[in-house]
């Protein structure tokens, strides 16, 4: 994250046949944002990165999933708590990305390698109806029809969701059903 990144300054880009480009947005755009954490207060650092979205300048934030509890997959550790946001924010998808590193950082995100165990985790799951392929960003997330703990919770908050350029989540499903998964209370 570049010091002094300030996400409401940063400049829109958009073609002029008004597509958006991966810097900027021409108005609001629907995301979702997956979380998840397995290290220290688990729970609480996903809580507390909600609270951080919300208060995020350029997003509002429109609706939280429930807080799952999954085994790490490719990983070894504690559990992970997760759970799936959906914004509407007017910052641009790298922007977002920034913005989302950032609340990670305050939570002492590091990354000694590959799928190591987290304080906290935010992944831009989608951006509207975009599809971007960049150095730094991939959305769809490129796992996403493959994550019991990212699915469960997306349907949840849109049951009907397409993901762009591989259709209907739901259909996602079966494939994912060895994952265990269970909605905490």
């Amino acid at each position: 994250m570049n010091a002094g990144f300030d996400p409401v300054a940063a400049p829109a880009a958009a073609g002029t046949d008004g597509t958006v480009g991966t810097i900027g947005t021409i108005g609001m755009v629907t995301a979702y944002i997956g979380i998840g954490a397995n290290l220290g207060d688990a729970r609480g650092n996903v809580v507390d990165a909600l609270a951080r979205l919300a208060r995020l300048p350029g997003c509002t934030l429109q609706a939280a999933s429930g807080h799952y509890r999954s085994a790490p997959i490719d990983s070894s550790g504690d559990d992970y708590i997760n759970a799936v946001a959906r914004i509407d924010t007017t910052l641009g998808a790298e922007q977002l990305l920034q913005a989302l590193h950032a609340i990670e950082q305050a939570h002492g995100r590091e990354r000694p390698y590959r799928n190591a165990p987290r304080t906290l985790d935010l992944d831009l799951l989608l951006y509207g109806a975009q599809r971007i392929a960049s150095a730094t960003l991939t959305v769809p997330h490129p796992r996403i029809g493959e994550r019991a703990f990212v699915l469960v919770p997306l349907l949840e908050l849109a049951p009907a969701i397409d993901i762009p350029g591989l259709g209907p989540a739901q259909d996602y499903l079966a494939a994912v059903a060895d994952q265990a998964i269970s909605l905490l209370v």
